[in-house]
């Protein structure tokens, strides 16, 4: 009797355990199957070219105002990098049926190298295309250098708001060599070069390092200052705080001469170019770029909320 029941049982078993087999075998079919699915999803919008970082609406909608935007600190590794905002004014201004160019700005500045570059190329890209006119339109922020690009621009135009200005440069840090004396901390510094140590906050601040930093700073500033001569020329007025580094609202820069009217990126494409059809040129990042992003972005949450749990604060 015990036999018979022992043999039950184990054909029982071995039953269920087919059957819990065939389960994870299906399971593990449909997440293969899903996962091709994907795979070829994301291979079909690459190759169909969904926003591949060109910038531009897919199909020619007639004249149009070109926007090119730029949001964000001008750095060389930023979104608003002189390379990227440089291939949208190209290919703004090949475009047979732009009308005109609009620069859509909300920056605080950041890089003069930068800034400097793309004031350039709109200068030689307006030589090239004399018969497209190029408009800046500040918003929120406008200032330093993306004020400095913006000058070579036929006309700007701005919010009341708008705070427009900070014509100056700057260069910062820290020096702690008291806080190194209180900690009975020494510095020991090797170069080799007179001035390869030039204001390291580890040393002591010297009058001629802090001398040849004013100069360079000064150079810089008086290539600002000639570059906003030059894209402003009559129209700024004599106010001695103009390069002063001084910020002001919209209204008053209309007034200083730092711009030339009250308007947004739609009032300037109806009322200087006369068409409502606007259409985007602004360089985006590649959908592999953005998936990449999005990929890091959650592989860090899911890092973060692991280690949170392990050490039991969630």
């Amino acid at each position: 009797m015990n036999d018979e029941r022992w043999e039950r049982e184990a054909l029982r078993d071995v039953a269920l355990e087919g059957i819990r087999e065939r389960r994870r075998t299906r399971r593990w079919s449909i997440f293969f199957r899903l996962a091709f699915l994907v795979y070829l999803f994301l291979l079909l919008i690459a190759f169909r070219g969904l926003d591949l970082g060109l910038g531009g609406d897919a199909e020619e909608s007639g004249p149009h105002a070109a926007v090119v935007k730029i949001n964000g600190v001008i750095m060389a590794d930023s979104t608003s990098r002189a390379e990227t905002v440089i291939q949208g004014l190209r290919r703004a201004f090949e475009d047979s049926a732009t009308s005109g160019v609009i620069l859509q700005i909300n920056s605080p500045g950041g890089s003069p190298v930068q800034a400097s570059q793309i004031n350039n190329e709109i200068r030689r890209l307006k030589e090239e295309h004399p018969d497209t006119p190029v408009y800046a339109v500040g918003e929120d922020m406008f200032t330093s250098g993306a004020y400095y690009l913006a000058v070579s621009a036929d006309k700007i135009f701005v919010d009341r708001a708008t705070m427009i200005g900070s014509i100056g440069v700057l260069m910062n840090g820290f020096g702690f060599t008291d806080a190194m004396d209180k900690l009975g901390v020494q510095r020991r510094l090797y170069t080799a070069g007179d001035n390869k140590g030039l204001l390291d906050p580890f040393s002591e601040e010297r009058d001629e390092d802090v001398a040849w930093i004013q100069n360079l700073l000064d150079d810089i500033h008086q290539q600002f200052i000639d570059a906003v001569r030059e894209g402003r020329g009559e129209k700024l007025s004599d106010d001695d705080a103009l390069f002063s580094g001084l910020v002001w609202t919209g209204e008053e820069g209309v007034r200083l001469g730092l711009a030339d009217d009250i308007g947004s990126v739609h009032d300037v494409a109806r009322n200087e170019l006369d068409t409502d059809n606007l259409r985007d040129f602004t360089p985006r990042p590649s959908f592999f770029e953005r998936f990449a992003g999005r990929v890091g972005v959650s592989l860090a949450e899911g890092l973060s909320n692991l280690l949170l749990r392990e050490q039991g604060l969630r």
